[in-house]
């Protein structure tokens, strides 16, 4: 008798139990994409947000990384974003449904960090606009996530890095981006637009000599094997978004709507310290593996400043609606 009787005290203990972690399980769960391999700065980054929404959501939001992008190229996520076949990113953005998007990614629109922190930072009225566009895609802007001033890796020696007309006879992948590519041609470099996820099989197999559109951080991540030569050049400033579906954020009661943004706040203002320590820590650690860093001065930098302006600028704003875009730089160019 008295061991039927503890039989059913285990057996409720066990029901009891089972329907606590029921109880328990998250009511949202969600997966969040990004471009860099497991274990790199981003990737702990955005693990810290996803147990600062689990922890601060008592346990009601879950939310899942997959880096190294499992999900599909950086584009083809953004597009399944906005159609909520995922629910979050942390990455660059798509311009496929909106070119305008670009503007963004305007090259040399900064030359300092100082500037960027500004220029670059949630409630600027440059990343106000990119709130607007992303949500016309019914994409949440969250927050901001900044990487580096770009440059440009080689595996060939460098022709004239500091003086932008000369013709370097170097063929260099870029991102499939207007921009990017007169970017590239304005530098005496002979631009091919090739998606990211293929850059690193086209650099090996000698289709392009290079690369323009990431920074040290990223030739490091991703591109350490196949370059000789990295040339810090400020070709624009990389800035990376947290966003999510729209109708995903919605469906969250205020309660939880505000976890996440708070967490988003938080998470974009540690990163706006660390950024600027990150970019010479990955330039060093390029150097380390027994690449070439090939610096400019400043008056080499400005001259292709100068250029890059006079020769994209006009170009890009044409593409984008010269009255939109001159609305948008106004408040950001002096």
């Amino acid at each position: 008798m008295r061991k039927a009787i503890w039989l059913i005290v285990a057996l409720a203990f066990i029901l009891g139990a089972s329907a606590g972690a029921a109880l328990a399980a998250p009511k949202y769960v969600w997966k969040l994409s990004h471009v860099r391999p497991q274990g790199t700065t981003i990737d702990k980054d955005v693990h810290w947000f996803a147990d600062k929404v689990f922890e601060d959501s008592k346990g009601q939001i879950k939310i899942e990384i997959y880096p190294a992008s499992q999900l599909g190229d950086y584009t083809v996520v953004h597009e399944r974003i906005s159609v909520g076949a995922i629910e979050m990113a942390c990455q660059p953005p798509g311009v496929a449904a909106d070119r305008r998007i670009q503007i963004l990614n305007l090259p040399y629109m900064v030359a300092t960090w100082e500037q960027a922190k500004k220029v670059y930072a949630s409630g600027s009225p440059l990343m106000n606009t990119a709130a607007e566009l992303f949500a016309k895609q019914d994409i949440k802007y969250l927050a901001a996530y900044p990487v580096y001033f770009g440059g440009i890796a080689l595996n060939v020696e460098p022709v004239a890095p500091g003086d932008p007309d000369v013709k370097k006879g170097i063929k260099v992948r870029v991102p499939p981006l207007k921009s990017f590519q007169l970017l590239a041609n304005a530098m005496g470099y002979q631009a091919t637009p090739i998606p990211f996820s293929e850059a690193f099989t086209a650099i090996q197999t000698g289709i392009v000599d290079g690369i323009i559109g990431s920074g040290a951080e990223g030739y490091y991540a991703n591109f350490r094997d196949v370059i000789k030569y990295y040339i810090p050049a400020n070709t624009h400033f990389e800035q990376w978004y947290l966003y999510m579906n729209m109708e995903a954020f919605n469906k969250l009661p205020k309660d939880l709507q505000e976890v996440v943004l708070n967490a988003a706040k938080e998470f974009e203002a540690r990163r706006m310290v660390q950024a600027e320590k990150d970019q010479a820590a990955n330039e060093q650690r390029l150097a380390d593996y027994g690449i070439t860093i090939v610096p400019l001065s400043d008056e080499e930098l400005n001259n292709i400043a100068k250029k890059v302006r006079a020769e994209v600028w006009p170009e890009i704003k044409k593409d984008l609606g010269e009255e939109w875009a001159d609305s948008v730089l106004k408040n950001i160019v002096e």
